[in-house]
């Protein structure tokens, strides 16, 4: 991985910081994770933000806490729950009909009051679109500094929270820290960090906070909410398998050969940049930096050099499988198994295998 270089943040200079805190940082203490909370369900990125804040507050010495939003104290019962078992020693909530569906306007007024009234000394959300909307309305009303699509979070010895990001179109990595202002804001994409161990039963606290908004003070409004089934097609950044194609296929119809791997192992298929920029596949297809982050079990990479804009979304993996015919592709620095070898032979007999060792399986179970 490149060498992540330090930069500052909403003003000041790290060779100018004292080890001692400013007085007035000396009140925000604690990290919080915006719990997103749409539909009935948490999404799963804040549960992996919960398993990274657990470590940054331990390093602190403070306490985890999740903020979450809803209709009503019954609709987010079983994810304040969720919270506590997965690290959050408190969960602070806001409940009101207002906040029945993500709009920014209220959503903004009732994490900027959290924050005004409670002060954290560190805000983590999920960069999804609602997560990424809501963190710059945030970041911009509490004029603070916001570090986006993070890939690592550290504390370093000062208690700055040092986060780290691809930068220049991915070729490098770059630690950016929020010296002079509070609280420190990271967005965090899905998959880029483990899903913690659950706790069942472990509980905390909850504290309750009033929203303080009618819906006269909000310009929009929701007349009706319509399901995207198209959005669901994808399950890459969830997926225990997933087979990838690149530039090395040659063409779209050889693209084919990724899809009926993907279809023998029951994974999901993808591709990188330069094939959604030609055509063949659609963005809710791509891997990468710009793309999705993935942490399957399997990875099987055809055809792709694997240039640091795809690492970055898939070294997550535990086992990634590369199959280049070029023995210097950069992918074979990171790949756990290397096949030096064209991808339009090796996918066909890979995929004859193990169809052939699968159906002997189930015959045998």
């Amino acid at each position: 991985m490149s060498q992540a270089p330090t930069q500052k943040a909403a003003g000041g200079s790290r060779a100018g910081m004292s080890k001692e805190l400013p007085e007035h940082f000396k009140s925000y203490k604690h990290v919080w994770v915006f719990i997103e909370f749409e539909h009935g369900a948490v999404h799963p990125v804040s549960f992996e933000l919960l398993g990274e804040g657990r470590k940054l507050a331990d390093k602190l010495g403070v306490e985890l806490a999740g903020v979450l939003m809803g209709a009503g104290a019954d609709e987010i019962r079983d994810g304040i729950a969720e919270c506590f078992e997965y690290g959050a020693d408190v969960v602070y909530t806001v409940t009101d009909p207002i906040l029945s569906h993500y709009r920014n306007e209220p959503y903004t007024k009732a994490m900027t009051d959290l924050v005004t009234t409670y002060q954290p000394e560190i805000l983590l959300l999920g960069a999804t679109t609602l997560g990424r909307d809501l963190a710059g309305s945030v970041a911009t009303t509490l004029l603070t500094g916001l570090t986006a699509d993070c890939t690592e979070l550290a504390i370093d010895d000062e208690r700055s929270l040092a986060a780290t990001r691809p930068t220049f179109g991915g070729s490098l990595l770059c630690t950016i820290h929020t010296l002079n202002y509070r609280p420190q804001m990271a967005t965090v994409r899905p998959r880029v960090m483990p899903m913690p161990e659950r706790q069942p039963g472990r509980t905390g606290r909850v504290v309750a906070h009033p929203l303080g908004m009618v819906e006269t003070d909000i310009v929009t409004k929701i007349l009706q909410f319509v399901p995207d089934s198209e959005s669901d097609k994808a399950q890459l950044a969830y997926a225990d398998i997933v087979v990838a194609g690149g530039l090395g296929l040659k063409s779209a119809e050889n693209f084919q050969l990724v899809k009926a791997l993907a279809e023998t192992l029951r994974g999901e298929y993808g591709g990188s940049r330069p094939l959604v920029q030609k055509g063949w596949i659609t963005a809710d297809r791509q891997i990468g930096q710009t793309g999705k982050t993935i942490r399957p079990k399997l990875y099987i990479a055809a055809g792709i050099s694997g240039a640091i804009q795809h690492r970055v979304g898939v070294e997550g993996a535990d086992l990634i499988v590369a199959i280049n015919t070029d023995p210097n592709a950069p992918i074979f620095d990171f790949a756990h198994v290397g096949i030096v070898a064209d991808a339009l032979d090796i996918l066909p007999a890979l995929t004859d295998a193990l169809a052939k060792r699968l159906y002997v399986n189930r015959l045998a179970g």
